[in-house]
């Protein structure tokens, strides 16, 4: 389910992460964690932002028909690890929960949730799954409460 491609030395629980991915999708999941150099060329080059990031989400690009989707990937998730290390230390939650909040939030986006332009359906499910995992707050999460 998850093709795990791990650049760094954080110790990552796959066994967690697959649990979050099979309650949203039966595909295959690509998870690369890696630098903030890598990321960085990947946020310059696709979003046009050249600075790191936390997550980036990129979705199978592929023509949508019955025939083509069977077995293929959902798409690929990219976490840096300095921002899982950072916020898990600023917020005090384990290094495991901070890649499962970033992880959900990448996932979210697969699926075609987007936050920027929608009307809070991502920030709502994103808290859903946040509770039923029984996760710490996330960003999106936290964000939207000091708002309100």
């Amino acid at each position: 389910m998850i093709d795990l491609d791990n650049q760094t030395s954080l110790t990552v629980d796959l066994e967690a992460l697959e649990k979050i991915a099979e309650t949203l999708s039966s595909k295959e999941v690509e998870l690369i964690i890696t630098d903030d150099e890598t990321i960085q060329a990947l946020n310059a080059e696709h979003r046009g932002k050249d600075s790191a990031t936390d997550v980036l989400s990129f979705p199978m690009d592929a023509p949508f028909t019955e025939q083509s989707i069977f077995g293929m990937p959902l798409g690929s998730i990219i976490i840096a690890e300095s921002f899982v290390k950072e916020k898990a230390a600023e917020f005090g939650h384990s290094v495991q929960d901070e890649l499962s909040l970033l992880f959900i939030h990448g996932m979210l986006h697969l699926l075609g949730f987007d936050h920027e332009h929608d009307d809070g359906e991502m920030r709502a499910r994103e808290k859903e799954l946040i509770e039923q995992f029984d996760l710490p707050k996330s960003l999106i999460v936290r964000t939207i409460e000091s708002s309100d």
